[in-house]
Order: C-alpha cells, then structure tokens, then sequence
C-alpha cells in the first residue's frame, strides 16, 4: 500500500491556505477601491445624472423597488467585504506581522484634542477630511447653480433657496459619517482585524466620526428652522409634518433630540464624573437610527447600513453571550486593594495576550458593563482564565467591599462578554521589549509576560527581552508584581525568560518597613447554572460569523422581495395608491432584525451544544473532582512554581521617591528593533510617543495600550 508522507501533505494544506489567503485579500482589495471610488462621485451630477439612473433602471423590479440599487451599491460591497474577512481571519492565523509599515505607525502627534496620532492615523484623517470637504464643495456647487431656478419655482428669494440647499447637503455629509459611525464600536469585526485593529483601539475613531456627525447634523436642523422661519411658513406645522411619501420632518426630529442627548453625556468632563448617566443614554442610539431610517426611507438608509447592519449581528451575539452566567472559581484579594477574579473556561477558547472581556455582576448593577484586561495566557492557563480589578471607581469600590465582607451562603453571579482582542501578537518580531506602565496600567503587561515565559520555553525561535518599567503611588502596589508568573499548574522554567523590572514607588520615599500582608483567597462554591467561559461561535468562529453574516443578508433580500411583490408593488400599482416610506421602513427594519436574530441564534445555539460536549468529555477524562471546599477566606503565601519568588525579585529593582526617567531609559536600550508598549495615564502615554516620535529613536516602535476614553 503506498504512504503518504506527511510533510507533503501539510506543505500541500498550507499552499492552499496560501492561495485562499491571497485570493480573499485580493478581491477585499479591488471591492473596497471601487466602493471608495463610488464614494468620491457620489456628490457630482456624473453620478446622479448618469450612473445612478443607469444602476435603478437595473435593479427597480417588482422584488427591491427602489432601494434595490441602493443595497447594490452601498450595503452589498462591505457585507461581502465581511464575509470574505472571515474566510481570510479563519486561514489567516500568524504570529507576527512584516515590520515594512513600522515608519507609518510612528507618532507624528502627540499632545492636542485628537490624543496621540500615528502616521498611519493621520493620513486616514487628512483623507476623510478631504472627502468631506470635497462632498460639501460638489454639492454646494451642483445646488447653487440651480437656485435661482428654484427660487422662481417655490417664490423664495434666492438667499433663502441657498438655505435650503445648505441645509440638505449638510445632512448628506452627516449620512457620510454616519455611515463609519458604527464600524469603530463592532468589537468582534472582521472588517477591523482585516487591517489589524481592534474595537479597545478604535474607540477614539467612534468618537471622532459622532462628534463631526453630530456637529452636521445639528446645523442641518438649525437651517431647515431657519429657512422655515424667513419663508413665514407655520413653524409647528413644518415640525410635525409627517408625509406618507417622501421625508418625514418629525422622525428626523426625535431623532436629532435622542442624538443630542447622547451627544451632551459623551464630553470627557460629564462622561468621567456621571459615567453612569453617559452609559444609559448611550441606549438612545437605538432611537436615533430607527427615526433616521423612518426619516429618509431605508433607499438612503442603505449608505449607512453595512455598518449598522454588522454592529447588530455583534451586538446579538453579545446579548446571547451574556445571558449565561460564567463559573467564577476563585477571587485574590491583593493588599493594594485589587481583585483578581478567576474564571473557569472551555479548553478550546483560545485568545492573545492584552485581550480584554466585559464583566457585568447583576447584584452591582443590571445594566453596567465594564471591559478588563485579561491577566492570563490561554497558552501556560488552559483551563482558567483571569482578570484584575484595581479598587478605583465606584462600581469597583462596590465589589471590592463585597469580597472583603463575603459571606459563604452567598452566590456572586457574573456575566461575560468576550474575550476580544488582536488577532495576533505582533510583539514577538522585536528584539526588545520595553514595557511602561503606570498604576493599574501594568494588567496587559501581565498577560504578555506570561505568554512570552510559555514561549521561551517551547518555541524555536529567540523570545524578545523583557524591560517592565512600572510606576506605583504606594509600596502595596509593587504586589500586582506577583500576577507577572502564574501560580501553579506549569512546569515552565523561568530562567529562560530574560526580564528585568524597574519599579518606582513615586508617593513613598522609604520602602515600607513592616512586611505586607499575604494575599486572601477565595474559593467559590460551584453552581450548575454556571458555565466556563467560551467562544460564542466556538473554535471556527470566524468561518461561522461569516455564515451568519452571508446567511442573514440572503434572508433579508428573500423576505423584502416577497414583501415588495406580493404587497407593496400591488397597493402602489392601485390608482391614487402610494404606499407610506415610513411604513416600509419600518417593515424593512423588522426583517433585518428578524434574519439577524433567526441566523445567529441557530449559530450559538449550534456551538453552544458541541462547547458542552466538549467539556463533558474533558471531565470524563479527568480525575473525579474533591469535594469543594466552602467559599471561605484563606491567608496564603502563593508559591511561584512556574518562577521562585526569590527569582523574580533578584530581577526586580525599587526606586522610591522619584519617578521615572522615561527619555534616558528608553534613548539608552539597545536594538535594531525595540517594542515599546505603553499602558497608563494620559501624561505618560503623552511623554513615551514624543520620545519615540525623535529622529534618534528610529529603532523604537511605539505602541499605546489604553481603555480609557
């Protein structure tokens, strides 16, 4: 019988990945330059003269009406662009990335209202801002040169026929925003990972894209107000017109208010100080694109659609997600006035080091979620994941007291969303790696710490040198040092990973003289109604959003063209017969949620039963478990097996009474290739980009890591 040889066979299977990998990325490539392209033309008369009529007299069949070009045009590309994202992310799983864009990612600035922004960054906003000042320039010269033609039609002044037209393109320049508003915010996004983002990073863009959004659609209320107020027209009954064909004034009303609103809470000054009232109004956003879409009909909804659209199949999934509630195995209560919380998780989840997950704790509050950075390494913890909590805000305050006082008899119910994070771990190409940290800052450090210990010791290839550079208020804080190693569980020799550690106690100027206290435990009792934590869509999450993603879409064109033949297009074809915009929108809108709803459920649902197989055949094998102990507390000195303490100390230097001196630390290490990851307040983030934004720091490649916003 003739063999086969192994080696050939996965050379083979990895020449077809190759292949498939460089096809997608190919097609994404040429849909997304013809989708910018149509961008671009969008405000000339080439386009809604000539290649707009030519696309509806196409698609304007008895199945889509008139929204079908629209959803050819504006909301298939991406949707599609989704999908084949998934197909690359499935085949597409690496380590490293190509340093060749390094000089891009560079901070060009540094201090100013935007925060620290790449080279990369500021060519994406130089291009936007382009778009949207040669939008407004075409459709203001395309209007103008009809107002006066206008004028005599409606007998208004040609001033007040400007108004008018001022008024609509700047709402057609908001529909612009509107339509990346929502891609930013989409944290399991394939569109994100295909250019190497994530949503923790992408928030300052959300932020960015709704400050202009609302900023245009504002003025384009404010004119319609005003035009309506010099043509003496009946102010209330301009703002109450709601017509059956065509704009409804008042949807576009109470969805500016519900925007406003949102838009009042999102400054950084009341957003800090009430977070909880900025968190609830945030809600309105579902609102405010209702009433849009009731407002301008789903045909111009559609330019906004795609991101909505991914954000909602995100946004389900999650919900899905959160109603399990996940086993919490035990809690470390540090003499800092952390928390470190332990969550037992399915062996098959899989993340990358600097993730984070959303945790909600209904007896703290129903609706408050707050995203932490995971701790631990899926590589060197296969079965536990971690995360810590620094006793800071209120909602923090609340669960550290509750430990601190926790009665046995008690069951602390947590949910999960997550974990989400980069879909690789680009660090690993550097020689070096300089890790600054401030405060609680030093979480990501800890899960990158110990997923660089499981590779030095498995992997071939040379591990980066470790530099973590941390500032403390107290000496209590140099105890989050002890989270760098895992506690127990690896057999993992610690004296391959080449770490040094500066720490700087900057309120304390003698290190404390009575030693600190061990850090208490406790060991939760577990409940059959609790679940370890797991991908939602399991192990092939990817190939299964992608499904739901092509799958949903299909549904919603099959359910709008039966909606289209079979009522509207015979009630429209009655004579004096028209069927209401808004009507259909909102019909629209149902199936859209109906199709997303039906598609993911039958996908999580799917997962969700080969994820309980799966653990039930892991704890089949496995040695029948003690009884557990009662949620108690216990003082204990944790034993590093993976590193001796005694270890980790000798590579551990404390400064007290000073601060870092970041420029002489950095300017001073040695490398062709240095990382420098920064993760801490706002000043510090500030002073490393401008060190490594120096003409002498070219071997320095800055990264921020930072989730507050």
């Amino acid at each position: 019988m003739e063999q086969t040889n192994p080696s050939s066979s996965s050379s083979y299977g990895n020449g077809v990945k190759s292949f498939v990998k460089s096809l997608t990325m190919l097609l994404v490539t040429i849909i997304l330059l013809g989708y910018l392209l149509v961008w671009v033309m969008i405000p000339t008369n080439t386009y809604y003269l000539h290649w707009f009529p030519i696309v509806l007299s196409k698609t304007n069949s008895t199945y889509f009406g008139k929204q079908g070009g629209s959803i050819l045009i504006y909301t298939f590309p991406i949707l599609l662009v989704a999908a084949l994202g998934c197909l690359y992310l499935h085949y597409g799983k690496h380590d490293a990335r190509s340093g060749s864009w390094d000089s891009w990612r560079r901070p060009v600035i540094v201090r100013g209202p935007l925060g620290i922004i790449s080279w990369t960054e500021l060519s994406f906003l130089v291009m936007f801002a382009g778009l949207l000042v040669w939008s407004f320039y075409s459709y203001m010269h395309s209007m103008f040169r009809y107002a006066r033609a206008e004028a005599t039609q409606h007998g208004i002044s040609v001033s007040e026929a400007k108004l008018k037209s001022s008024a609509l393109l700047l709402g057609l320049i908001g529909n612009m925003c509107l339509a990346l508003l929502f891609f930013p915010v989409t944290r399991g996004s394939s569109v994100l990972r295909l250019i190497g983002l994530t949503s923790e990073a992408s928030i300052k863009y959300h932020i960015w894209i709704g400050h202009t959004a609302m900023t245009f659609f504002t003025a384009h209320g404010l004119c319609y107000v005003i035009f309506w107020a010099k043509t003496r027209r009946v102010l209330e009954v301009q703002m109450l017109k709601w017509d059956k064909v065509g704009v409804s004034n008042l949807a576009g009303e109470i969805s500016l208010l519900a925007g406003l609103v949102m838009w009042a809470t999102t400054f950084p000054r009341i957003r800090r100080k009430l977070f909880e009232l900025f968190f609830y109004t945030h809600y309105l956003y579902v609102v405010f694109v209702v009433f849009f879409v009731l407002h301008v009909g789903l045909s111009t909804a559609c330019t906004m659609l795609p991101g909505f659209y991914l954000f909602v199949i995100d946004r389900y999934l999650r919900f899905l997600q959160s109603q399990q509630q996940v086993q919490l195995v035990s809690a470390r209560i540090l003499p800092c006035r952390a928390i470190e919380l332990n969550f037992s998780k399915s062996p098959g989840l899989s993340y990358t080091p600097t993730s984070s997950v959303f945790v909600n704790i209904p007896t703290l509050s129903k609706l408050q979620w707050h995203p932490f950075t995971v701790t631990s390494s899926s590589s060197t913890e296969p079965d536990r994941l971690s995360i810590l909590i620094k006793s800071e805000g209120s909602w923090s305050k609340s669960l550290y007291q509750r430990l601190s006082s926790y009665n046995p008899a008690e069951n602390l119910q947590v949910s999960v969303e997550g974990p989400y994070g980069p879909p690789f771990t680009d660090f690993l190409r550097h020689d070096k790696l300089v890790m600054i940290s401030g405060g609680s800052g030093i979480t990501p450090f800890i899960s990158i710490t110990r997923e660089l210990l499981h590779r030095a010791n498995t992997a071939c290839e040379k591990t980066p040198r470790l530099l973590l550079v941390c500032a403390f208020k107290t000496s209590l804080d140099l105890s989050m040092l002890d989270l760098l190693l895992p506690v127990s569980g690896t057999a993992l020799d610690g004296s391959r990973l080449e770490i040094q550690i500066k720490a700087f106690v900057t309120r304390e100027t003698n290190p404390a003289g009575e030693e600190q206290s061990p850090f208490r435990t406790i060991l939760f009792k577990p409940s059959l109604r609790d679940a370890p934590i797991s991908a939602v869509l399991g192990p092939w999450s990817w190939l299964w959003l992608g499904l739901i993603i092509s799958s949903s879409f299909m549904i919603f064109l099959l359910s709008i063209g039966f909606l289209t033949r079979y009522y509207i297009h015979r009630i429209e074809h009655k004579p004096n017969k028209a069927y209401s915009d808004s009507s259909g929108a909102a019909l629209y809108m149902m199936f859209i949620c109906i199709s997303i709803a039906s598609t993911a459920t039958v996908g999580f649902l799917w997962n969700k039963r080969q994820s309980a197989q799966e653990i039930r055949q892991v704890q089949s094998t496995e040695t029948p478990p003690m009884t557990s102990p009662s949620p108690v507390f216990h003082d204990m000195d944790w034993e590093l097996e993976s590193l001796p303490r005694q270890t980790l100390s000798k590579a551990t230097m404390a400064h007290h009474g000073k601060r870092p001196n970041l420029k002489k630390i950095l300017l001073d290490c040695e490398g062709s290739s240095i990382g420098v990851l920064v993760s801490g307040p706002k000043k510090m983030r500030q002073e490393v980009a401008e060190i490594c934004s120096c003409e002498s720091a070219h071997n320095l490649h800055f990264k921020s890591i930072s989730f507050s916003w």
